[in-house]
């Protein structure tokens, strides 16, 4: 069965992620779900906190090929796409490719590059392919990029544009681990750095099959009417100046039926859907400045939006 088989890749890669990372289990779960979607995700916290170290431990997990990019305000986007470059032997033109063409991309400080650097990932990320000099080529699927921002620091930082930030599935918040599991992390890198002996629990071949599998996942006609009527509240709501896009509720849609999977179930449930909505939603939506002045935040507002809608039941 497709839910099955998911869930048992999920199982797996979950545990060998957990090798390294202490807790965390939603933020794990989530980050699978981001993969069966072949989506993108934005991980914001304090510095510290495992961002980073939760890509390499996912990367070598799933068995993809990876590169990081260090954002900086001096990177250029032919640092990342690539150059066309005159090869003095050959006597022409080749192409080098940047550190975009890879299966699992770490953006790490995103926000550290200048806005003309930071567009660079925007074909990237919607079309899966890079355009240098007028030629558009492929990148390697699965393509996912995992970006990391600190909200903390903003000398030296470019926002990133509304335009990037809807083409990341997920937004997902690490947070501080709890006094056991930091006690936890002292014992587990005491003596050696798991990730550095991590091995692979999965390959590029089967999770391309499986985020096939993935939209099999039912979803009835009245849960895709939640969805939309969850999406479509937030572009009428009060408090909120720019709602979710279109792009946006078919992110919530294919999540849902990831979670439902790795859960073992071949069927969406409304509460599927409760729970993602906060992780991807909430960095869709702007609101009003004077509201936010109030200290509302645009979790609250998604909060208020999913408890207001009805949620279907079965006749």
């Amino acid at each position: 069965m497709t839910q099955q088989k998911i869930g048992e890749y999920a199982k797996r890669v979950r545990e060998s992620v957990q090798k390294v990372i202490v807790g965390k289990d939603e933020q794990i779960n989530l980050a699978l779900v981001a993969v069966l979607c072949e989506g993108h995700i934005l991980m914001e916290d304090v510095p510290g906190i495992g961002k980073t170290t939760l890509a390499k431990a996912l990367a070598a997990s799933l068995g993809c090929g990876f590169r990081r990019i260090q954002f900086t305000p001096d990177l250029l986007p032919s640092d990342v796409t690539g150059i066309n470059y005159f090869n003095q032997k050959q006597q022409e033109f080749e192409f080098r490719p940047g550190p975009i063409f890879s299966q699992l991309v770490l953006a790490d400080e995103i926000n550290r590059a200048t806005p003309r650097t930071q567009s660079a990932l925007l074909e990237a990320m919607q079309e899966r392919q890079v355009t240098v000099d007028g030629d558009t080529k492929p990148l390697p699927r699965p393509f996912l990029v995992m970006a990391t921002q600190n909200p903390i620091e903003l000398e030296g930082t470019f926002p990133l544009p509304e335009a990037q930030i809807d083409r990341f599935l997920i937004k997902l918040p690490m947070g501080y681990p709890s006094e056991q599991e930091e006690n936890d992390i002292l014992l587990r890198f005491e003596h050696t750095d798991p990730l550095a002996v991590l091995t692979a629990a999965s390959n590029a071949a089967d999770l391309q099959a499986l985020q096939k599998q993935v939209r099999e996942i039912k979803v009835e006609a009245s849960l895709r009417g939640y969805i939309v009527s969850i999406v479509r509240s937030t572009r009428n709501h009060d408090d909120v100046s720019l709602g979710v896009s279109p792009r946006g509720t078919m992110a919530l849609y294919h999540t849902s039926q990831a979670w439902a999977a790795i859960q073992g179930r071949s069927f969406v449930l409304p509460d599927d859907v409760k729970t993602l909505a906060p992780y991807v939603l909430t960095h869709r939506i702007l609101i009003h400045p004077q509201i936010r002045l109030r200290g509302r935040r645009s979790e609250d507002i998604i909060t208020e939006v999913v408890n207001t809608i009805p949620v279907p039941v079965e006749s």
